[in-house]
């Protein structure tokens, strides 16, 4: 489980894309990972770039509530929602990549209800949700990928 400090913001982006390379080179095998009990799964988003038009693949942490897939547009704590959850405001439809298999999403922000339903699950995997949640003055978006 994650918990601590948290890291520099260029540690964490080192450790992101040491994380997609890996899924990369061993064909989605080695990448992902569903969740289970107290762990978080990871998987990538797929969105299209609002202003580039461009396939985007992000690597984030998820819990799941049925046949929906949720996370978190945490970005570290940083001031600005991530670029991948802007992306999915201005195009919603997505897609996923969980353990070498690829679904079609529809992105929303949780309703408040459903958000502090969801949140103690990430916190449960991870402490370090709270700690990007006291880091930042924005309230830190719960996303809900429904299937399409």
């Amino acid at each position: 489980m994650l918990s601590g400090m948290i890291p520099p913001r260029w540690v964490l982006r080192l450790l992101w894309a040491i994380h997609r390379g890996i899924d990369r080179l061993t064909g989605g095998r080695i990448g992902t990972v569903r969740p289970t009990g107290q762990r978080l799964g990871t998987l990538f988003v797929i969105s299209t770039g609002r202003t580039s038009g461009q396939p985007r693949r992000n690597p984030v942490y998820y819990v799941e509530e049925g046949p929906n897939l949720v996370v978190v547009a945490s970005n570290a704590g940083a001031p600005t929602d991530p670029a991948w959850w802007q992306n999915l405001q201005a195009r919603p439809d997505a897609s996923v990549e969980i353990v070498g298999e690829q679904r079609a999403v529809r992105a929303r922000a949780a309703t408040p209800e459903e958000q502090a339903r969801l949140w103690p699950g990430f916190v449960r995997g991870s402490a370090t949700f709270n700690e990007y949640q006291a880091n930042t003055a924005r309230k830190l978006s719960v996303v809900i990928l429904e299937p399409r």
